[in-house]
């Protein structure tokens, strides 16, 4: 004969949610191995889990009432089977710990009802749902991966996530999705943070956790961001960094900038154009700078005139 979930909760078969959940609580408590040191404590434990888990869950305990725990752990036939005409049987996870986590909530959530001696605490008025019982899940962060172009303008990403709610009625929950929308403001750096007040999974005795977005650079094709400058690389060949150049850069809002290098350019050489960066968070109006490094191309070969040239112009 199958085992008896009513029995276990100490209830007769016409035992409602709430008397389900009453049960659950107070046989929990009184038999957690933190609290009990019978050496038949933690199995007692686990048995309570399995029971709360089925009789807690509507579909669950429908089957269970049906086909018995036969049933419910072997699969039973649907009523408009295709390819597989049975139900998927049901596992218990077997971590009486998690149950009795996600009923109370908190890390944990042992420490709300006992001293650290094992005595029982006087609970707050409002009992295990009072002050103190609700604990948030932790954060969800996610990366939000932006180009210098969104940065730098400022844009409106929309994202879809899907998240489990409760329903109407209390006990069930459903998977739903929601948009987020996040407005990127011009200036924002790589490392800024976005966050969701509880749009996380809902759950019973849980507080949603937050959602948070972290920003995240793309690589660019010609610039590189420090701070609120940007950072671009001219590849010059080395008789123009002798005698001088104009480089070319298009900026990010399209713009092309004719700039004179009239000095002698060495590899540590920095041109810095003033108001050519990336906006300012706190004044969008004014920008950081642009930074052109050089890239100096040396010849591959030279001809014995070419050599000679050079000896005379440089070395005499």
């Amino acid at each position: 004969m199958g085992k008896d979930y009513y029995a276990v909760l100490e209830l007769g078969r016409g035992a409602r949610d709430a008397d389900i959940k009453k049960a659950y609580r107070k046989l929990a408590l009184k038999n957690h191995p933190l609290k009990c040191k019978e050496p038949w404590a933690p199995e007692r434990f686990r048995q309570l889990a399995e029971a709360y888990d089925v009789l807690s869950d509507p579909m669950k305990k429908g089957i269970y009432d049906k086909f018995g725990e036969e049933g419910l752990k072997g699969g039973i036939p649907l009523e408009f089977g295709d390819d597989n005409p049975w139900t998927v049987g049901y596992v218990f996870h077997n971590n009486p710990d998690k149950v009795f986590k996600e009923f109370f909530g908190g890390d944990n959530p042992f420490a709300e009802f006992f001293a650290e001696d094992g005595s029982e605490l006087i609970l707050p008025f409002g009992g295990l749902r009072g002050r103190g019982a609700m604990k948030q899940d932790p954060p969800i962060v996610r990366d939000l991966y932006l180009s210098l172009e969104d940065l730098f303008y400022g844009c409106t990403k929309k994202i879809k996530i899907s998240r489990r709610v409760m329903n109407e009625d209390g006990h069930t929950s459903s998977i739903r999705d929601k948009i987020l929308t996040i407005d990127v403001q011009p200036g924002w750096k790589q490392g800024t943070r976005i966050t969701f007040e509880k749009e996380g999974d809902q759950g019973p005795n849980v507080i949603p956790a937050d959602i948070t977005f972290v920003v995240q650079e793309k690589l660019h094709p010609r610039f590189k961001r420090a701070n609120d400058n940007l950072i671009y690389v001219a590849t010059i060949p080395l008789g123009k960094a002798l005698i001088g150049c104009t480089v070319d850069v298009r900026t990010l809002d399209g713009r092309l900038l004719n700039i004179p290098v009239n000095e002698i350019v060495d590899p540590k050489s920095c041109k810095v154009v003033p108001g050519e960066g990336m906006p300012l968070l706190q004044d969008p109006r004014r920008k950081g700078d642009l930074l052109i490094y050089f890239n100096i191309c040396f010849p591959k070969k030279l001809t014995p005139d070419k050599k000679t040239l050079l000896k005379s112009a440089l070395l005499s």
